[in-house]
C-alpha cells in the first residue's frame, strides 16, 4: 500500500513535524506573554478585574471547555484509528471533533453578542480589552483548526489511502493547541481575580 513507516523511537520526530511544533511553541509563548501582562495589570487594579470577571458567564465558559475537551478526545481517537487503518471510524471521530469546534464557536458567538449588547466591548475597560483580544485570537485558532480538520475529513472521505499519517497528526496537534490555549484562558478569565 505504500505507507511510509515512521520511526516513533526517533527522539527528533514530533507528531506533525518539527515546523508545526515551532508554531505551537510560538503561539503558546504569545498567549503566555499576554497572560503575564494581564496578571500585572490585574495587580494594579484588582477590584476592576474582579468586578469585570463577575460579568462573564461562567456557565458558557464551562460548557465551551467541555466542547473543546470532548472534541480533543475525539481527535485523539481519530488519529489512533487512522494509524490502525480504520479509516471510516477515524472519519466519524474527526466529524465529531469538527462538531465540537462548531459548537464552541456557536456558544462563543452567543457570549460575544451578549457582551456587546450591554456595552462590554473591547474599549470598556482593561479587563475586557484582554478578554476580547485573547478570546478572539483563540477563535481565530479554532477557525484555522476547523479548516484544517475539514480538509482532513474530505481527504479521508474521498481518498483515505492518500492521506498521510503526518497530516492527521499535524491536524491533531494543532487542534490540541486550541484545547491547551483554552485551558489557559478559561481559568484566568472566568475563574481568577
Amino acid at each position: 500500500m505504500g505507507f511510509a513507516k515512521i520511526d516513533y523511537k526517533n527522539l527528533y520526530y514530533p507528531p506533525g513535524g518539527i515546523l508545526l511544533w515551532i508554531v505551537i511553541y510560538l503561539e503558546l509563548i504569545t498567549f503566555g506573554i499576554a497572560l503575564v501582562f494581564m496578571a500585572l495589570d490585574a495587580q494594579e487594579n484588582p477590584q476592576l478585574f474582579h468586578d469585570s470577571r463577575l460579568l462573564l458567564n461562567r456557565t458558557y465558559g464551562m460548557i465551551n471547555t467541555v466542547f473543546l475537551l470532548s472534541s480533543g478526545w475525539c481527535m485523539a481517537q481519530s488519529v489512533q484509528l487512522f494509524k490502525k487503518q480504520e479509516y471510516q471510524k477515524s472519519r466519524k471521530f474527526l466529524l465529531i471533533t469538527i462538531l465540537g469546534g462548531l459548537l464552541f464557536l456557536g456558544l462563543k458567538s452567543i457570549e460575544y453578542y451578549d457582551k456587546a449588547a450591554v456595552g462590554l466591548r473591547i474599549d470598556y475597560n482593561t479587563f475586557f480589552s484582554y478578554y476580547w483580544m485573547l478570546t478572539l485570537f483563540h477563535v481565530v485558532h479554532v477557525l484555522v483548526g476547523l479548516v484544517i480538520l475539514g480538509s482532513l475529513y474530505l481527504g479521508l472521505r474521498d481518498n483515505p489511502y492518500g492521506t498521510k499519517t503526518e497530516d492527521i497528526e499535524a491536524g491533531g496537534a494543532f487542534w490540541h493547541l486550541c484545547d491547551l490555549i483554552w485551558l489557559l484562558l478559561f481559568p484566568v478569565l472566568y475563574l481568577l481575580y
